[in-house]
C-alpha cells in the first residue's frame, strides 16, 4: 500500500512515496503559489509515471505546509485525481511528541515532523537543524519533549539580500569555498556566506548544548544540508529526507492506510 508525502515550504515542495515505510522515490519541485489544482495533478500524473508508478497505487495522502494557499490547492489535487482526502499536519493530529511551547500552534508543521521522525530513529536527546527557506533549530530532550528552538534568515535569502541591497554585488552561486580568505569579489561572497553560517550554526549547536547536555545528537537536514554540512563537524548525521519520513511515521500512526482504505 503506498502513501504519498508532501512536505510544502516556502521555497521547494518535497515529495515522496513510501511502501511499507520503505521511502521508493522522492522529488523536489519549487513551491509555486499560483499553480491551480489541475496543474498540480498533471504534474503528479506526469511524476509518477515517469518514474513507473500509477496514480492509483497511491492508497494515502498527507500534508506537512507552511504555506497555507498553497496546501489548499494541493488538497483539492488530491480529492480530484487520486480520490483521497489528504491527511494535514495540525491540530488534532496525533504526533506522539509534547509541545513544551508557549504557543504549540506557533510550531511549524515541519519542524514538529522533523522532531518526530529524528527522535524515532535517534532518541534525545536531540537538535535537528533544518537548511530551507530560513535556517531553524529545534530541540528535543532526552524524553523526547519538543522543548523549543531558533530561527535565523536562509542561506538562499541572505544571499539574496545580499546581491539585492548592495549595487556593487553580484548574485552568485553557492558553492564551497576554495579558501576562507577569497581573492576577489565571488570567492569572498562564497566565503562570508559558507563559513559564516558554517560559524552560526556551530555557536548555536554550542549554546544548545549547554542546555540539553554535551552527549545531544546534531541532525542536519534541508535543501542545503550539504553544503554546510561537510564544513563542520557540529551536524553528526546528515538526513536531507528527514520530513517525508516523519509524514510516513505520523500518517500510520494516524490510521491513514485505513482511512485511505475506507
Amino acid at each position: 500500500m503506498m502513501i504519498l508525502t508532501i512536505d510544502v515550504g516556502n521555497t521547494n515542495t518535497v515529495l515522496g512515496i513510501f511502501e511499507q515505510g520503505k521511502l521508493l522515490k522522492d522529488w523536489r519541485i519549487s513551491t509555486d503559489h499560483d499553480k491551480t489544482s489541475d496543474e498540480y495533478g498533471v504534474l503528479l500524473d506526469n511524476l509518477f509515471d515517469f518514474a513507473g508508478f500509477k496514480i492509483e497505487e497511491i492508497k494515502g495522502v498527507i500534508i506537512s505546509s507552511v504555506v497555507p494557499p498553497v496546501v489548499m490547492v494541493l488538497k483539492e489535487a488530491s480529492t480530484k485525481y487520486l480520490e483521497l482526502e489528504p491527511m494535514l499536519i495540525g491540530p488534532g493530529i496525533k504526533t506522539g511528541m509534547n509541545i513544551k511551547m508557549d504557543d504549540p500552534r506557533e510550531v511549524g508543521a515541519d519542524r514538529i515532523v522533523n522532531a518526530v521522525a529524528a527522535y524515532r530513529k535517534y532518541g534525545g536527546p536531540l537538535i535537528i537543524v533544518d537548511f530551507g527557506t530560513a535556517t531553524t533549530f529545534c530541540a528535543v530532550s532526552p524524553n523526547g519533549d519538543y522543548v523549543g528552538g531558533a530561527i535565523a534568515p536562509g542561506i538562499s535569502i541572505s544571499t539574496e539580500a545580499l546581491f539585492r541591497q548592495a549595487a556593487k554585488l553580484p548574485r552568485i552561486e553557492l558553492k564551497r569555498p576554495e579558501t576562507a580568505i577569497g581573492k576577489n569579489t565571488i570567492d569572498g561572497m562564497c566565503s562570508g556566506i559558507v563559513y559564516g553560517f558554517v560559524g552560526q550554526v556551530e555557536g548555536l549547536v554550542r549554546r544548545f548544548k549547554q542546555e540539553l547536555g554535551p552527549a545531544t545528537k546534531v541532525i542536519g537536514t534541508g535543501g542545503l544540508v550539504n553544503l554546510i554540512a561537510g564544513e563542520t563537524s557540529a551536524i553528526d548525521l546528515v538526513e536531507p529526507l528527514l520530513t517525508l519520513e516523519g509524514l510516513n511515521y505520523i500518517g500510520t500512526i494516524n490510521g491513514i492506510t485505513e482511512k485511505a482504505g475506507g
